[in-house]
């Protein structure tokens, strides 16, 4: 409203401005009629143009109080909003810093725990790596895994396998493990491994100490096969064997270490009859070897049923002759029992019913039957009656 009464206040103003400057020129120009324009027409003309002037501006005093109203209760409703909003804002700030606060302290937790963790790890890592540094507890290591390894597979100890049993014969050898295959057979697992340069092969600092540490294991994993080898387990048992002697390494890593270090290990060894193996592989040793062995288990017993049967048919034909002689004996036996029930008996029937007849003609009694049979005569006297 008071943006639309400023050009109608201007417009006043030029024209009261106008009529002033218009009265003093026309007062200059025509002296001779200044009588006529008075102080008192001036004076009246500034009163009309302040009179316009002031209603006009008690209008525009009125709508600036209503619009500074209108502003005011603007501006409340604005402040209120915003004193709800911060309040809201201060509300949701404080939940934030009271759940950072627990989160905080849960991550502090957590860290504590974690901490504790692996001081813990960090103790069994160095409690392993001192263990592992002997022999002994290397070796004891190697068969806990190798247990653990036939436990799994379904290997009972004194069933399936002994251990730390000497070798039959003349051998001085004792294989960690000894598996029991059908028909006798056994099969040797060593678990005793070089391990002492590759863990400072780990805990090397440079990489020239890593290269050294890496051929002095490369050359203490060949020494160790034909260590093995020359025991010739094998050849020294009295029992049956594999040709085969496993060398069992108790470390994924492991394996994959040597096999990346030198991977002619592996035939070398093979060479010699040993065959490295992990855990992992440990499974698919024993099944191939004793599915081999169950194959020629197989076909040694089928032979022996092959020869089975060829004498099974022999004395199958002596007893279909044997029961061939009897049948014939059973048909003479039973043509003359045949006889006898007829022929022969039809031919004793005879004597013996006129034997009978002429018994029953003479009234003589039977043993104990004096009168049995008197009913059944005809009597033709009183002498008969044995009057």
């Amino acid at each position: 409203m008071i943006e639309g009464m400023e050009p109608v206040l201007v417009v006043l103003l030029v024209v009261a401005a106008a009529a002033v400057a218009w009265l003093l020129a026309s007062r200059r120009a025509t002296p001779e009629v200044s009588g006529a324009v008075t102080p008192e027409a001036i004076e009246l003309v500034l009163a009309i143009a302040r009179e316009q002037l002031g209603s006009h501006t008690d209008a525009a005093d009125a709508s600036l109080a209503s619009r500074q109203q209108l502003i005011d209760a603007k501006l409340g409703e604005v402040q209120s909003g915003v004193q709800a909003d911060l309040g809201r804002l201060s509300t949701l700030v404080q939940q934030l810093g009271e759940a950072t606060t627990l989160r905080f302290g849960q991550v502090d937790n957590s860290l504590k725990v974690h901490s504790e963790i692996t001081q813990v790890l960090a103790g069994t890592a160095n409690s392993l790596r001192e263990a592992l540094a002997s022999s002994n507890a290397r070796g004891q290591w190697g068969e806990r895994m190798a247990e653990d390894v036939l436990r799994r597979a379904g290997m009972h100890e004194k069933v399936n396998y002994f251990k730390r049993t000497a070798v039959d014969g003349d051998g001085k050898g004792i294989p960690d493990f000894t598996f029991i295959l059908p028909k006798g057979h056994v099969l040797f697992m060593d678990v005793k491994f070089p391990m002492a340069s590759y863990l400072k092969y780990l805990e090397a600092g440079s990489e020239g100490e890593r290269d050294a540490h890496r051929a002095t294991f490369v050359r203490d994993v060949r020494t160790r096969v034909r260590e093995l080898a020359r025991r010739e387990y094998a050849q020294t048992d009295d029992r049956p064997t594999v040709d085969n002697v496993l060398l069992f390494v108790p470390n994924e890593s492991l394996a994959a270490f040597i096999h990346e270090s030198d991977d002619t290990i592996f035939e070398e060894a093979m060479a010699q009859n040993i065959v490295i193996c992990s855990p992992l592989t440990l499974f698919a040793f024993l099944g191939v070897i004793r599915q081999a062995f169950d194959n020629f288990m197989i076909e040694q017993t089928s032979k022996e049923i092959l020869g089975l049967l060829g004498k099974f048919g022999q004395q199958w034909a002596k007893y279909r002759e044997q029961v061939e002689k009897v049948r014939k004996n059973f048909d003479t036996v039973s043509r003359s029992f045949d006889e006898l029930a007829t022929t022969r008996r039809r031919a004793l029937d005879k004597p013996l019913d006129a034997i009978d007849n002429l018994r029953r003609q003479q009234a003589l009694p039977i043993d104990g039957q004096l009168f049995g049979e008197l009913e059944e005569v005809e009597f033709d006297n009183v002498h008969e009656l044995g009057a």
